[in-house]
């Protein structure tokens, strides 16, 4: 073919036709699909019926130059594209192990550069072997050109292919997952091992202030170098601490005083129990003063809201937090909290086994320690209610033949009706209200409390309690401070005792 300027002739309109409309068009032999370029005449002119047309047997020798279009006929140009390995042709979804899917054959997954070698290779042989080998040999131009396209498709196409190998899922990620102690190897340890004890030097380890005279004394004269550790008895102290505030599980826990005989000191034991449990522990302790012969439970702290359980009997049902219940109660230094009684003994006389259910619904729902202040008697109609409610009992024993013998008879009632549990866990005080030496043996008393209780402490004489006025707890003699302690220690490992069992 010449390469020559075409003759102008009419307008034409270029447009593509497919090969399978001509009907002397022989089958293509699987490169690809394949259009032709039709150039159509201007519909507003006339095409002259004597003009050849001009076919193009095959695109390597084809140039837009050298196409001779004749005036009112039609060129047509068969144009061969080239086929580039289409990303549906891998499937996705299914890979097994290191196989991989090409051309409907399952062969292992190659490496990166060996995908890329099998693409151009596929890609070679269907575009550039069967097109080129077409190609009329005196254009060496237009073959140049072919050529060119066709190594062009194959970087087009490798690229695709190595973009598609790098997005492929695959299975062998490596997935994270937690261990359990169990599952580690033999010989190595986890992190859980490295605790304080083993990693830290105690020769090197700072040690607290040392508590005690002579000890803190050594402490600050050696540039506290010289640390001679806590005292004795504040070692017993601290011990005793640590049995005061020991978790109590479940809900409020309810301690009852009881005694058959007033003036024995009940109303004292109450105050005491109170505030050594509400020093040493870090939830919230309450008293109550059920007595309903105008009990004196609120005297004793010194403090006063001016509320009585009257009015958290009104007001029970409005109780929505904790503000609302402080206004009722007064509190002490040691944050132990009172509900006092009633002034107006007729008023008093009222308070029966509903009215303490109210409080002690209330009481329960803000505290983990309820004591109540039973008042003389047992068998006045709150004490019904409060024996149904008690978790742990205090009975207090005056040192005297009369006080000890009620005492005794108190334990004796409450076990023929359906106490006799809570007997044998209660906790028996020998309180001494007169100073000077007791007319009983105490060692006596001691030793017959022992065989029907399961504890007996005595709590010694103190003016400051037998003067009447306010208890302070710091200010009491250390040997009361500590029956108080020990006493609060004993109800706090009995109450643990009973939720255990």
């Amino acid at each position: 073919m010449g390469v020559g300027t075409p003759p102008r002739g009419p307008a034409v309109t270029p447009r593509l036709r497919r090969p399978e409309d001509d009907p002397n068009r022989p089958e293509p032999d699987g490169a690809g699909p394949e259009l032709e370029c039709v150039a159509v005449p201007d519909r507003n002119e006339n095409a002259s019926e004597d003009a050849d047309n001009g076919v193009l047997e095959s695109v390597t020798g084809a140039e837009t130059t050298g196409i001779g279009i004749v005036e009112g006929a039609t060129a047509q140009i068969d144009v061969a594209l080239p086929v580039a390995v289409d990303d549906d042709d891998f499937d996705d979804d299914v890979v097994l192990d290191d196989e991989v899917e090409i051309h409907g054959s399952l062969v292992e997954r190659p490496d990166a550069a060996a995908a890329s070698s099998l693409v151009v290779e596929d890609v070679e042989e269907v575009d550039v072997v069967e097109h080129v080998e077409d190609v009329d040999e005196t254009d060496e131009v237009e073959m140049a050109d072919a050529a060119a396209v066709a190594l062009t498709s194959v970087s087009v196409a490798t690229a695709d292919a190595a973009q598609h190998e790098r997005l492929r899922p695959r299975t062998s990620e490596i997935t994270l997952q937690s261990r359990r102690l169990g599952d580690f190897e033999a010989g190595r340890e986890s992190s859980d091992l490295l605790t304080p004890d083993r990693l830290l030097d105690p020769a090197h380890a700072v040690r607290p202030e040392p508590d005690g005279a002579w000890q803190h004394l050594v402490y600050t004269l050696s540039g506290r170098r010289i640390n001679l550790g806590d005292s004795k008895r504040a070692r017993a102290r601290k011990a005793l601490d640590r049995r005061i505030a020991a978790p109590l599980h479940g809900g409020a826990k309810f301690v009852p005083v009881l005694s058959r005989k007033g003036g024995v000191g009940k109303t004292t034991i109450t105050t005491l129990l109170g505030m050594a449990l509400a020093d040493a522990r870090e939830d919230r302790v309450i008293a109550v003063d059920a007595n309903p012969d105008r009990g004196t439970l609120a005297e004793r702290i010194g403090r006063s809201s001016g509320k009585t359980v009257r009015d958290l009997v009104r007001a029970h049902a409005d109780v929505r937090g904790f503000n609302d219940i402080s206004e009722i109660v007064a509190r002490d230094h040691t944050r132990l909290d009172i509900i006092a009684s009633d002034t107006d003994p007729h008023v008093s006389e009222a308070f029966n086994d509903s009215d303490y259910d109210a409080v002690a619904d209330v009481a329960a729902h803000f505290y983990s320690l309820v004591l109540t202040d039973t008042g003389t008697g047992i068998v006045h109609s709150v004490m019904g209610a409060t024996l149904a409610r008690a978790d742990q009992l205090i009975v207090v024993a005056g040192l005297s033949v009369d006080e000890a013998r009620l005492a005794s008879e108190t334990l004796t009632w409450l076990e023929s009706n359906g106490y006799a549990d809570l007997v044998r866990s209660a906790v028996v005080v020998l309180n001494t209200a007169r100073p000077g030496a007791a007319l009983v043996r105490a060692g006596e008393l001691q030793s017959h409390f022992q065989t029907r209780v399961g504890h007996v402490v005595r709590v010694p004489y103190d003016a400051h309690i037998a003067s009447g006025s306010a208890i302070v707890f710091r200010d009491l003699q250390p040997e009361t401070r500590e029956a108080a302690r020990e006493l609060a220690a004993i109800v706090v490992e009995s109450l643990r005792q009973r939720v255990a069992a």
